[in-house]
């Protein structure tokens, strides 16, 4: 998608966010002729747009620049923020692209005290076309997104940039987390960061199963063993020349998730395909890093493997040790994620970056807590949540602080066999995972961990996401990176 800066040029659709107070469009002299934009306010004070919340009206114009009119609702101006003004610039772009316009004008000059339109207007235009379709048949009537090219009034060359790097990251996940496990497996994902790493210069370290035993990664190996394909750790590292910081992602990659031998029923297993997606949006982080060439020194770490179940797998019953040298008792094999983070949280500790934050699709638990559009956030110093919910807030993801420190729950991690035990009660079944993935980092790091069960996987089209994986947290993360 190109973005350039409004002048003149004729366009197949104009598009126009209004709020219920913006009546005169009087701002908008010398960026639409006077005919046009009395005709917008005739529709207005005639009640044809109102401007509410979600309203959209398309009408044909003749004798003018623009073939199509597409006017957009934003609702009460004191409710109207940059994250309405994203979900309905994708909204308004993708209907413009699917109804044949090729070319589009946007005018935000009545906007223009909300920040980071520029940026915001990037991930929208980026983010609005993404579907998911490699996989269906194309007939002869087939027709594809035909918006390429955006014309605005809002137009900063570099925070345009950014917008759209910070959405091609997100893609880059998505499209890798809509694989099903037939196409994505561990050696797979690890060969996707080897082409990654080989792109942008990144380094690159991937460890097979001889390799993931011999430096003790019992949680990984444990996983992975129910399955024909073996498990991988994959270790990316971007370093700029006089970083400011040193911060390490840590991302969960089943790249399917049977339930192992404590089996799933039928209904819970469809779109588990989706529980890699710690590790494709750690993969997308580091190409939106690259991308951006931050001045911060990042790691990614993705545990991957399967979860299967066969007479090689593990167990009920069975005692692992993870890399730091803790025991945990298994008593849920479905309780996986978990123990593939243990040993990566365990080798972020090692490293000694300023902040660890992980990212899973962890626990059904937090998706009943917190609903299909909120995610969790767990984490250990007041500095760094700050940092992280306001990133969220500006990128529209968002996040709900829960507790890490519940003397009770803390009570449930033991066992009597081993050191911990993998899975507790039903209750409060988010708060134990966050508690048990603790004891696996340095307690003098600053430490999030991001519970995205919830938001992970979108069953229908809204703003910026489309069905299927929405690749939660990319944008949010490299928000925290970039304003670091």
């Amino acid at each position: 998608m190109q973005i350039k800066r409004l002048s003149n040029q004729a366009a197949d659709a104009l598009l126009i966010l209004l709020r219920e107070e913006d009546t005169s469009l009087s701002s908008f002299s010398g960026l639409i002729d006077d005919k046009l934009r009395d005709f917008i306010v005739s529709l207005i004070s005639r009640k044809d747009f109102t401007g509410k919340k979600g309203s959209l009206v398309k009408l044909p114009l003749f004798d003018s620049q623009y073939k199509n009119l597409y006017l957009i609702g934003l609702g009460k101006k004191e409710k109207c923020d940059i994250n309405l003004i994203r979900d309905s610039l994708a909204w308004g772009f993708r209907k413009i692209g699917r109804e044949r316009n090729k070319t589009a004008s946007v005018i935000l000059k009545n906007l223009s005290s909300c920040k980071e339109l520029a940026l915001t207007l990037g991930e929208a235009a980026g983010l609005c076309s993404y579907v998911f379709d490699k996989y269906k048949t194309k007939d002869e009537n087939y027709e594809p997104f035909a918006l390429t090219e955006i014309y605005s009034d809002s137009y900063d060359e570099k925070e345009i940039s950014t917008g759209l790097k910070l959405a091609d990251a997100q893609i880059f996940a998505r499209e890798i987390i809509n694989e099903p496990g037939c196409a994505v497996w561990p050696a797979v994902l690890a060969e996707k960061a080897e082409e990654l790493a080989k792109k942008y210069n990144l380094g690159c370290e991937v460890w097979d199963e001889n390799k993931l035993k011999a430096e003790r990664m019992g949680g990984v190996l444990a996983v992975g063993s129910g399955s024909k394909n073996p498990p991988r750790f994959i270790h990316l590292t971007y370093k700029p020349e006089n970083p400011v910081k040193k911060i390490a992602f840590v991302g969960k990659g089943i790249t399917f998730d049977s339930g192992g031998l404590d089996i799933k029923p039928e209904n819970f297993m469809t779109t588990m395909k989706g529980d890699k997606t710690g590790a494709c949006n750690v993969l997308g982080i580091m190409k939106g890093v690259a991308e951006l060439g931050l001045n911060v020194e990042v790691h990614g770490f993705m545990s991957v493997a399967e979860n299967m179940p066969s007479g090689s797998a593990y167990k009920p019953d069975d005692i692992i040790t993870a890399r730091n040298g803790k025991t945990i008792e298994i008593n849920n094999t479905d309780a996986e994620g978990r123990l593939v983070l243990a040993d990566a949280l365990c080798m972020a500790s090692e490293i000694k970056p300023d902040a660890i934050i992980d990212m899973a699709t962890l626990t059904g638990a937090c998706m009943v807590a917190l609903g299909k559009w909120r995610a969790g956030l767990f984490v250990n110093d007041e500095e760094l949540c700050e940092k992280i919910s306001e990133a969220s807030n500006r990128r529209g993801e968002l996040l709900w602080r829960l507790p890490i420190d519940d003397e009770n729950i803390a009570e449930t991690l033991k066992s009597p066999y081993a050191d911990l035990i993998n899975c507790g009660n039903r209750y409060g079944g988010a708060i134990f995972a966050a508690m048990f993935l603790k004891e696996f980092v340095d307690k003098n790091i600053a430490w999030a961990h991001l519970d995205i069960a919830g938001p992970d996987t979108k069953d229908k089209e809204y703003g910026v996401y489309s069905k299927g994986a929405s690749a939660f947290g990319v944008r949010t993360c490299l928000d925290y990176l970039i304003n670091s």
